[in-house]
């Protein structure tokens, strides 16, 4: 081998050894590069699976909440239409109790609302025709015991004496009642659509006190007292 070739040969082994270095090189960083972006990957991975975790574990979470309000909210439906009907059975009842037991409650009633004691009392139509004059008269003796005034009682033996005394007992109280200004109240003549109860009118000024009103007021004072009794709520 001539000198020429010796230096060829040199060069070409020479090159070879460089290639060879840089494609060890070139490996190495391929293997880095590639156990670096599949480090990269599997952390993305984890990363996305323990996102997809919670955001399961969020949505079930809401579903649960979401369940559990309508779960109340149906609950306090139902206990709404208890009470609802708990307080139209009270209102029932009050309508419909037997006559003199209703006209006792009612001239109580109207004696205590009674701010003047001259107004006009309304009734509904059927309660009017029922037991209006008798409720009426009943809450002006009412008033006039309140106000102090005594009904005469003189007992004759006569049947048709006794009858005038009563009938002039009755004029005495009449006119001891008016010096006074009290027990003149007055069936109206007039009346109102309600279930039960009264309305006081004195002129323009009126006074409601039909059933329905005063159990819808009461509601509002004594919901939470009957919820105890049928839910035992504290």
């Amino acid at each position: 081998m001539d000198g020429i070739e010796k230096i060829t040969a040199k060069i070409a082994a020479d090159a070879q050894a460089e290639i060879d270095a840089l494609t060890a090189e070139a490996s190495r960083e391929a293997a880095e590069i590639t156990a670096g972006y599949r480090a990269k990957a599997a952390a993305l991975k984890q990363e996305l699976e323990a996102k997809g975790r919670k955001a399961a574990a969020d949505r079930e979470e809401r579903m649960a909440s979401v369940a559990q309000l309508e779960r109340r909210k149906e609950e306090l439906a139902v206990k709404q239409a208890l009470l609802d009907r708990a307080f139209d059975r009270a209102l029932e009842k009050l309508c419909s109790m037997k006559d003199e037991e209703y006209t006792g409650l009612l001239a109580g009633l109207i004696a205590e609302a009674s701010a003047t004691g001259r107004e006009e009392v309304l009734f509904s139509p059927a309660d009017r025709a029922r037991v209006g004059e008798a409720a009426v008269k009943k809450a002006n003796a009412l008033l006039a015991q309140k106000a102090g005034i005594q009904t005469p009682e003189v007992k004759t033996g006569s049947g048709k004496l006794d009858a005038i005394v009563e009938k002039v007992g009755k004029a005495v109280t009449a006119a001891t009642a008016a010096a006074k200004g009290t027990a003149l109240l007055t069936l109206a003549e007039d009346t109102r659509p309600m279930k039960g109860g009264f309305i006081l009118r004195d002129g323009r000024v009126e006074a409601n006190c039909a059933f329905e009103t005063l159990v819808r007021l009461q509601r509002t004072e004594m919901a939470g007292e009957v919820a105890k009794v049928l839910f035992g709520e504290s």
